[in-house]
């Protein structure tokens, strides 16, 4: 009983923790920045994007890049790629993620 009690707060926490995170908060998310359209070939892309691609485990989640000017500082890595340490606020648009970064650097 007492197993399945902590297992349920345990639960509880982590989903509070995701849906907090995604309601506004400024998170930190490192992965691999690459071009929606030239590295990653995604149909719907028209035009060149950043993309923020971040693996968990054998999971991959994948976050655009909003044009701005903390973005255009950072660059565009048209066909390869760049390890990235990307802050910012994430938001979900047209069933995609987008970040607004507010901070973005080159991962040593």
């Amino acid at each position: 009983m007492k197993t399945t009690v902590k297992l349920g707060l345990a639960v509880a926490l982590v989903v509070g923790l995701v849906a907090g995170a995604t309601a506004g908060d400024d998170v930190t998310l490192t992965g691999k920045v690459m071009c929606a359209k030239c590295t990653l070939k995604k149909a719907d892309a028209k035009e060149c994007q950043n993309v923020l691609v971040v693996k968990d485990g054998d999971k991959t989640a994948e976050y655009y890049v909003e044009k701005n000017d903390v973005a255009k500082a950072f660059g565009h890595p048209c066909t390869g790629e760049k390890d990235a340490v990307v802050t910012g606020k994430v938001t979900e648009k047209d069933g995609k993620k987008w970040i607004s970064a507010t901070k973005m650097d080159k991962k040593s």
